[in-house]
């Protein structure tokens, strides 16, 4: 009997995600430019936080252009707030916005020769769906009648992903490279002190630990599983496209490929 040892080598591929367009007449908050030279799939606001239908127009154009997959980044109606501050929204008003919002930027998305690929709640919204069931079914019924069978991106274990397998839908895991996580596997209130990470090396520290070991490192220092099929870096961190860059080559040192969800 040999005592060799047996390599297994595994193929692991990872999407990478960011919130571009987040920009509304003269005022830019995204480098939408050279994010989507790294990115595979553009989280594309669609006028209810942030965006407007030339901002939408032109990232939509820059997106086609690159090979970028396109993605409805949905939200509550608070442009004011830019989407993070809670609301309640009766449930068929909601499946409604999320149409409208849907539809909008499918105009857009086609006119530069796509599609709208899959659909992810923003802010304060992508939070309420991980644990209020009423909120992630209107979501879902949202993107139902804006037609198609769209993927919804959503946190693992939140009511946004059952709700959207309950209906047939694909939902995809994803994780944050670049916010804090409780013990239980969700994300820092922003309010909070150090919800966000904008070190560069431990913004790419955990993604490699998503995409390779399948966990982060909660606020406690316990592990956290995340199975994630795609990853956000968030466009209105400081130096985002520098860091997401850094993290795809990472990723890529590491043999792990990039490319969008399945």
């Amino acid at each position: 009997m040999s005592d060799r040892s047996t390599i297994v080598y595994v193929l692991v591929v990872i999407d990478l995600n960011a919130d571009l367009g987040e920009g509304f007449g003269r005022w830019s908050l995204t480098d939408d430019d050279a994010l989507l030279s790294v990115v595979t799939s553009a989280n594309v606001a669609c006028g209810f936080h942030a965006g407007d239908p030339s901002v939408m127009r032109r990232v939509c154009d820059l997106a086609a252009e690159r090979g970028v997959r396109i993605g409805a980044q949905v939200s509550y109606r608070d442009l004011a707030g830019f989407g993070r501050r809670a609301m309640d929204v009766p449930g068929d008003e909601l499946a409604a916005e999320t149409a409208y919002q849907i539809g909008a930027l499918r105009v857009f998305a086609e006119a530069a020769g796509a599609e709208v690929a899959y659909v992810k709640p923003h802010g304060a919204l992508y939070n309420r769906t991980v644990h209020d069931a009423e909120q992630a079914a209107a979501v879902v019924a949202g993107v139902q009648l804006a037609g198609g069978r769209l993927p919804v991106l959503g946190l693992p274990g939140s009511h946004l992903l059952a709700a959207a397998e309950e209906a047939g839908l694909t939902g995809v895991p994803e994780a944050f490279a670049d916010r804090a996580y409780t013990p239980h596997g969700t994300l820092v209130p922003r309010r909070e002190a150090n919800s966000v990470i904008s070190d560069g090396d431990t913004v790419v520290r955990r993604a490699l630990e998503v995409a390779v070991k399948g966990s982060v490192e909660a606020v406690d220092g316990t592990t956290v599983e995340v199975a994630a099929r795609s990853l956000c870096l968030h466009g209105d961190t400081p130096g985002a496209a520098r860091i997401a860059a850094r993290v795809r080559e990472a990723l890529r040192t590491a043999g792990v490929g990039v490319g969008a969800f399945a």
